[in-house]
Protein backbone atom coordinates (compact mmCIF):
# COMPACT_ATOMS: atom_id res chain seq x y z
CA UNK A 1 0.00 0.00 0.00
CA UNK A 2 1.04 3.49 -0.59
CA UNK A 3 0.06 6.88 -0.99
CA UNK A 4 0.75 10.35 -2.57
CA UNK A 5 0.89 13.15 -0.24
CA UNK A 6 1.34 17.14 -0.56
CA UNK A 7 2.73 18.81 2.14
CA UNK A 8 5.47 22.06 1.52
CA UNK A 9 4.10 22.50 -1.98
CA UNK A 10 5.84 19.23 -3.40
CA UNK A 11 4.35 15.68 -3.30
CA UNK A 12 5.44 12.36 -2.03
CA UNK A 13 5.34 8.93 -2.72
CA UNK A 14 5.06 7.28 0.41
CA UNK A 15 4.36 3.98 1.93
CA UNK A 16 4.59 2.67 5.79
CA UNK A 17 8.71 2.16 7.07
CA UNK A 18 9.59 5.09 4.51
CA UNK A 19 11.60 8.24 5.83
CA UNK A 20 11.32 11.43 4.10
CA UNK A 21 12.60 14.87 4.18
CA UNK A 22 9.66 17.72 3.70
CA UNK A 23 9.60 21.26 4.04
CA UNK A 24 9.90 22.62 7.64
CA UNK A 25 7.45 21.96 9.45
CA UNK A 26 5.79 23.09 13.39
CA UNK A 27 7.30 19.93 14.93
CA UNK A 28 9.45 18.83 17.50
CA UNK A 29 11.54 15.01 17.35
CA UNK A 30 9.47 12.34 18.70
CA UNK A 31 6.02 13.93 17.75
CA UNK A 32 4.02 12.03 15.66
CA UNK A 33 2.33 14.35 13.14
CA UNK A 34 -1.22 13.49 10.93
CA UNK A 35 -0.74 14.63 7.27
CA UNK A 36 -4.35 14.87 5.65
CA UNK A 37 -3.58 16.26 2.38
CA UNK A 38 -3.67 12.45 0.45
CA UNK A 39 -3.89 12.97 -3.23
CA UNK A 40 -3.71 9.21 -4.25
CA UNK A 41 -4.16 6.23 -2.26
CA UNK A 42 -3.30 2.24 -3.66
CA UNK A 43 -3.64 -1.01 -2.01
CA UNK A 44 -2.49 -3.76 -4.43
CA UNK A 45 -4.75 -3.11 -7.82
CA UNK A 46 -7.31 -1.00 -6.31
CA UNK A 47 -6.68 2.68 -6.51
CA UNK A 48 -8.34 5.59 -5.12
CA UNK A 49 -7.75 9.02 -6.88
CA UNK A 50 -9.02 12.49 -5.15
CA UNK A 51 -10.75 15.03 -6.37
CA UNK A 52 -8.65 16.84 -4.96
CA UNK A 53 -8.18 15.11 -1.91
CA UNK A 54 -9.29 11.50 -0.84
CA UNK A 55 -11.78 11.62 1.61
CA UNK A 56 -11.08 10.12 4.99
CA UNK A 57 -7.61 9.26 3.94
CA UNK A 58 -4.53 10.11 6.27
CA UNK A 59 -0.87 9.32 6.62
CA UNK A 60 0.66 9.17 10.19
CA UNK A 61 4.15 10.07 10.51
CA UNK A 62 6.88 10.45 13.23
CA UNK A 63 8.82 13.40 13.02
CA UNK A 64 13.00 12.04 13.36
CA UNK A 65 14.97 15.34 13.40
CA UNK A 66 14.90 18.85 12.15
CA UNK A 67 17.66 20.30 9.87
CA UNK A 68 19.47 22.61 7.45
CA UNK A 69 20.63 21.37 3.62
CA UNK A 70 23.92 21.82 2.35
CA UNK A 71 24.83 25.26 1.48
CA UNK A 72 23.64 26.39 -2.30
CA UNK A 73 25.90 28.89 -3.53
CA UNK A 74 24.05 32.14 -5.86
CA UNK A 75 26.40 33.67 -7.95
CA UNK A 76 25.99 36.75 -10.37
CA UNK A 77 28.14 38.07 -12.65
CA UNK A 78 28.61 40.48 -15.74
CA UNK A 79 31.49 39.83 -17.62
CA UNK A 80 34.09 43.05 -18.46
CA UNK A 81 31.54 44.99 -16.27
CA UNK A 82 33.39 44.23 -12.45
CA UNK A 83 30.51 42.80 -11.11
CA UNK A 84 30.48 39.73 -9.18
CA UNK A 85 28.04 38.80 -6.37
CA UNK A 86 28.02 35.87 -4.10
CA UNK A 87 25.07 34.33 -1.31
CA UNK A 88 24.81 31.49 -0.13
CA UNK A 89 21.48 29.75 1.42
CA UNK A 90 20.17 26.42 3.59
CA UNK A 91 16.93 25.35 3.51
CA UNK A 92 15.68 23.91 6.70
CA UNK A 93 13.69 20.43 6.46
CA UNK A 94 12.22 17.97 8.16
CA UNK A 95 12.88 14.64 8.35
CA UNK A 96 9.66 12.21 8.87
CA UNK A 97 9.15 8.40 9.16
CA UNK A 98 6.32 6.92 8.20
CA UNK A 99 4.43 4.72 10.49
CA UNK A 100 1.17 3.94 9.25
CA UNK A 101 -1.85 4.68 5.45
CA UNK A 102 -5.39 4.82 6.61
CA UNK A 103 -8.14 4.78 3.70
Amino acid sequence: MYAVIKTGGKQYKVQQGDTIRVEKLDASEGDSIKLDTVLMLTDGDKVTLGTPLVEGASVSATVTSQGRGEKIKIIKFKRRKQYRRQMGHRQAYTELAITGISA
